[in-house]
């Protein structure tokens, strides 16, 4: 029975659909800013590759050169650094200390994924309450447009009843049943009936 809930509740569960749903948005976003990067990339690329040819080759050689025998000179000092420094004992403190560090390191970065994921989540799921508002007041209105504007139902109560009548709440569920447009559930809510067969 706990395997049957586990699959209904993550089968039910709409998170990962807004999730998507919010990452779609976010792309859907970030492509409207590509049309003006492109037109900064060409209004730039000239001075770019004007700066790039007036550049002297041999300059860049001796930049390049002069850095490498930094490189080196700092990789040697470091090196002898480290050998005289090299102590067993503290070795292994140290690759304890990495190890303890490094699962601190990955529990932070699991906590910051699952706040994006919520985030994007969330941002998902205002988007698909916008979607579905847009799209309910476009139904609404094309509704009003082909029928005409709703006329409100009365109901009398002056009217004499039978004697074998009911009153009180059995009377109200037919004008409740007139108006299934007004009820707004979420569709990604649904339950799957019970192997019992409810």
């Amino acid at each position: 029975m706990a395997i049957t809930d586990d699959l209904r509740k993550t089968l039910s569960d709409p998170t990962p659909l807004y999730f998507a749903a919010g990452t779609a948005d976010l792309a859907l976003q970030q492509a409207k800013k590509v049309p003006a990067l492109v037109e900064q990339l060409r209004a730039e690329a000239p001075a770019r590759i004007d700066a790039v040819r007036n550049t002297d080759p041999k300059a860049v050689q001796e930049k390049a050169a002069a850095r490498a025998k930094e490189a080196q000179a700092t990789l040697q000092t470091k090196v002898g650094e480290f050998i005289g420094a090299l102590d067993v004992k503290k070795l292994g403190e140290t690759a304890q200390d990495l190890a303890l560090r490094g699962v601190g390191v990955a529990a932070e970065y699991a906590v910051k994924a699952r706040e994006t994921y919520e985030k994007v989540a969330e941002h998902g799921e205002q988007a698909v309450k916008t979607w579905r508002g847009e799209a309910a007041e476009e139904i609404e209105d094309l509704a009003i447009a082909v029928e005409g504007k709703p006329e409100p139902v009365e109901v009398h109560d002056d009217e004499p009843k039978p004697a074998g009548a009911k009153t009180g709440p059995a009377e109200e569920k037919p004008a409740a049943k007139k108006a299934p447009a007004a009820r707004k559930a979420p569709a990604a809510k649904k339950t799957t009936p019970s192997a019992k067969g409810e």
